[in-house]
């Protein structure tokens, strides 16, 4: 029976280069892999370590961003405790931020992430539902909007992400006039009981410089285009 060729290093050593973003477990095999399977498994065996490293870096990126999200008046949560369907029910987060629940009353959740909303219901539950197992998802978001107004060719309202900046959203609302002031756009904030103003220098940003100005987006922001 003739052996299988396993590969050195030398003749394929670039697959060593790919074990670096794997999650340990996988890169181990990898590296067994290359070493003593021949080349066609490692091939194999090498995508699908990369497949894994993957999903596991996509799953993380999502659990974060879930947790850095903050709920807002409009958006729909899903709530539901282990096998118990009457506790179980979709909310829509009301422009209080107050939610209404069985048992336990009244729950606030503004500026609350996903997570800390889990943790604040399954407190308040544990007086009648001892470890509770407490599921919360965020269905829909509809609180996650910017306003562009002025010398804009479509100002309006504009659903926004997390990754949103000012040259996207005035893109999404076609450009700029001709009549626009391209120096003097600002962008206004609300910030607890006081109004930020933002300066930004759309023809410097456009001409690749100040690009600090572009900056992220958030909720409720007015860009204003004289």
């Amino acid at each position: 029976m003739q052996s299988k060729k396993t590969l050195t290093y030398y003749e394929y050593g670039p697959l060593f280069r790919l074990c670096k973003p794997c999650p340990e477990p996988q890169s181990l095999l990898l590296r067994y892999a290359v070493v003593h399977a021949s080349k066609g498994e490692a091939v194999r065996i090498a995508r699908v370590c990369l497949t894994i490293a993957v999903l596991m870096f996509l799953s993380a990126g999502i659990a974060t961003g879930a947790e850095l999200y903050q709920v807002g008046p409009g958006d729909v949560l899903e709530i539901s405790v282990w096998r118990d369907d009457t506790l179980s029910r979709e909310l829509i987060v009301p422009p209080d931020g107050i939610l209404s629940f069985p048992l336990i009353g009244d729950v606030d959740v503004a500026n609350m992430s996903v997570g800390q909303i889990r943790s604040a219901i399954k407190k308040k539950l544990a007086e009648y539902v001892p470890d509770a197992a407490v599921s919360v998802m965020l269905k829909q978001i509809n609180s996650l909007r910017a306003y562009v107004i002025g010398q804009v060719k479509d100002p309006g309202v504009y659903p926004i992400t997390m990754d949103t900046r000012v040259m996207q959203l005035l893109s999404m609302a076609n450009g700029l006039t001709p009549f626009a002031a391209e120096r003097d756009i600002h962008i206004l904030r609300n910030k607890n009981t006081t109004i930020e103003k933002i300066s930004f220098d759309y023809k410097a940003v456009l001409k690749g410089n100040n690009l600090e100005q572009d900056i992220l987006l958030q909720r409720g922001d007015v860009i204003v285009v004289p």
